[in-house]
């Protein structure tokens, strides 16, 4: 991924960053000795220390200066307070930078960091558990092989793959929000099965690991949706009955809007 004694450096090492570096270890991509990050906490270094092996700090710009490549996952109001510095453009310099701050766009961190390849990334939090979804997009600096690396490195706790920049604001609603949809719709399908007599827990396990195994069917078969929702839909079964009840809540344009609303509000993220 990096060279064979490259490293990489977490700024803010938060649920994100230590998502990214317990996949890095777990696949064998990186060993914790290449593995440096930074934490806005003493305690909190001190436990992913304990946690992961790997070196941690409180000192930003000392894991900037040591690491080969730098993944920044700050929040966005931090992120030029950070970045914005002529020590930290220095230590940067010529450095892949990867930044997974959601709504701050490729032009205002190379104003803050001229010199270095850039890569946005945007993860959801799936990533925690190794099911995420990560899309990146590329700088002006930022070559194939960098593109590669960023891939490699995102693919280690899920899926990863790049798209232009433009397309980020609807990636934000659908990949980053869209698991807050997903969860109310299996609490809404439990609220179906606690209705009609099943036992709450047992509603929810089975409307998770349904919409799950759903999920996996279309991205394995690579069939359509629709051609995968005919396959249960049966001549006058109960599927169809509560697909026309589905669209009689037009529930097709309230998700397709929820993610419109949603991208709409994404796309003044970051920009202050």
């Amino acid at each position: 991924m990096l060279d064979n004694d490259g490293t990489l450096g977490v700024l803010g090492c938060g649920t994100v960053g230590e998502a990214i570096v317990r996949g890095l270890i777990r696949s064998g991509s990186l060993a914790p000795a290449r593995l440096s990050v930074s934490t806005r906490r003493t305690e909190a270094a001190e436990a992913l220390a304990a946690k992961h092996g790997v070196r941690a700090t409180v000192d930003n710009l000392s894991v900037a200066r040591e690491a080969s490549a730098v993944l920044v996952s700050l929040k966005p109001q931090q992120l030029q307070g950070v970045l914005d510095a002529e020590e930290m453009r220095a230590a940067l310099r010529g450095k892949l930078v990867l930044s997974t701050a959601a709504g701050v766009r490729l032009e205002q961190i190379r104003r803050w960091l001229p010199e270095s390849p850039l890569i946005r990334a945007m993860p959801n939090t799936p990533c925690t558990i190794g099911e995420g979804m990560t899309i990146v997009s590329r700088g002006p600096l930022a070559t194939d092989a960098h593109v590669r690396t960023a891939v490699r490195l995102f693919q280690t706790v899920g899926r990863c793959i790049e798209l232009e920049e433009k397309s980020m604001d609807v990636v934000t609603a659908l990949n980053s929000s869209g698991p807050a949809f997903a969860y109310l719709i299996i609490e809404a399908l439990a609220e179906g099965g606690v209705m009609m007599g099943l036992r709450r827990d047992v509603a929810m396990e089975i409307a998770a690991q349904m919409l799950h195994g759903s999920a996996r069917m279309v991205l394995q078969t690579g069939m359509h949706p629709a051609a995968l929702k005919d396959q249960v839909t049966t001549p006058a079964g109960c599927t169809i009955a509560g697909l026309l009840t589905l669209e009689d809540g037009r529930i097709r344009s309230v998700l397709a809007r929820a993610v419109e609303e949603a991208t709409r509000v994404a796309s003044r993220l970051g920009q202050s």
